[in-house]
């Protein structure tokens, strides 16, 4: 096997950049637009929290796992399970919507997040793997 057998081809190397710009988008518009508001206590971001009857503590813990996320995103080890975390944490933010706060459609941006998670995560599974090997 030479060098060149060995060396990435052209669409793997746009793979790669396409993922790692949906992460930077993600990372950043989790660490800005949702998890700033409820850590710095914006008035929507409360006022959602109230209407779901939950305490000002949940606020602030999903605030900090979207905080971690948006991060983990933004970390090459990370990425993949901090994919997998935030697709997960979606779910909930989408049955939350739906069926809790009864709004069709809020829904779909947690949705739509979802789906880059799942995305993310499994572009980045062969360092997801790497992890759970360790």
């Amino acid at each position: 096997m030479t060098v060149a057998d060995s060396a990435p081809t052209v669409p793997a190397v746009r793979f790669h950049r396409t993922l790692w710009a949906f992460q930077g988008l993600l990372g950043v518009f989790l660490i800005v637009a949702s998890a700033a508001p409820k850590l710095v206590g914006e008035a929507y971001a409360v006022q959602t929290f109230e209407d779901m009857g939950a305490p000002t503590w949940f606020r602030y813990f999903i605030g900090v796992v979207e905080l971690a996320g948006g991060i983990g995103l933004l970390v090459p080890r990370l990425a993949g399970l901090a994919a997998i975390g935030l697709a997960l944490l979606m779910i909930g933010a989408t049955i939350t919507q739906l069926f809790i706060l009864h709004n069709g459609a809020q829904a779909l941006t947690p949705v739509i997040i979802f789906a880059m998670c799942v995305f993310i995560a499994w572009g980045r599974r062969s360092s997801i793997s790497r992890l759970r090997r360790r």
